[in-house]
């Protein structure tokens, strides 16, 4: 997704210019946001896997959140673009979620309708990773896989609060900027989340 992610930013700045001090200025910016979207495109395409469950739609959601993002608040100072992305994102995830869900119910009436087979396998998870031996790399996988399927059972509020928290690094104030809500409620969602965790995943828990 790096090459999406630096012809978004390309797109936007091939606007033609006039010879003005400000050319500069919008070509750094340019620069800084395609930096932005280059380190934050592989936490988020994880975010929309874990969400969505298929690789197509979480690479729809991240591109599509990337565009908003660039298109809408580029200007904004640097500092507010990782809250506002991963709001458009989680916003993108919900729309597609329940884009699935009317979906779902239209095809159920259809009685030639058939399951669509499992999603792929996740291309992050597969990155080479030098573990220890055999028996650690089935227990890590087995860690693993166990979360990702505890994190799918969570209430969409919960999972978003988990993963920016923990996956992305934001802090309270970041996390609730871009879940759009209270500090509280963002502390409360996150709780939440960690004592749903810990009963679903027993002795993986540490």
């Amino acid at each position: 997704m790096s090459a999406f992610a630096t012809l978004i930013t390309g797109a936007a700045a091939t606007a033609p210019l006039r010879n003005d001090p400000l050319q500069d200025t919008t070509q750094q910016g340019t620069r800084e946001m395609d930096l932005f979207l280059a380190g934050v495109e592989r936490k988020a395409f994880r975010m929309a896997h874990i969400a969505l469950r298929d690789e197509d739609d979480a690479l729809d959601a991240v591109q599509d959140a990337m565009l908003q993002l660039v298109r809408r608040y580029a200007q904004r100072p640097s500092e507010e673009w990782r809250p506002l992305f991963y709001r458009i994102l989680e916003n993108r995830i919900r729309d597609m979620q329940r884009h699935r869900s009317v979906r779902g119910r239209l095809l159920s009436w259809v009685p030639w309708n058939s399951e669509e087979a499992d999603e792929g396998t996740d291309p992050i998870a597969q990155a080479p990773d030098p573990g220890p031996g055999p028996q650690a790399q089935l227990h890590a996988e087995d860690l693993r896989a166990a979360m990702e399927t505890a994190l799918a059972k969570l209430p969409p509020r919960q999972r978003e609060a988990f993963l920016l928290r923990n996956l992305e690094g934001l802090d309270v104030a970041g996390t609730a900027a871009a879940m759009g809500c209270s500090e509280g409620s963002a502390k409360t969602h996150y709780f939440r989340a960690l004592q749903a965790l810990r009963i679903e995943l027993g002795e993986f828990w540490t």
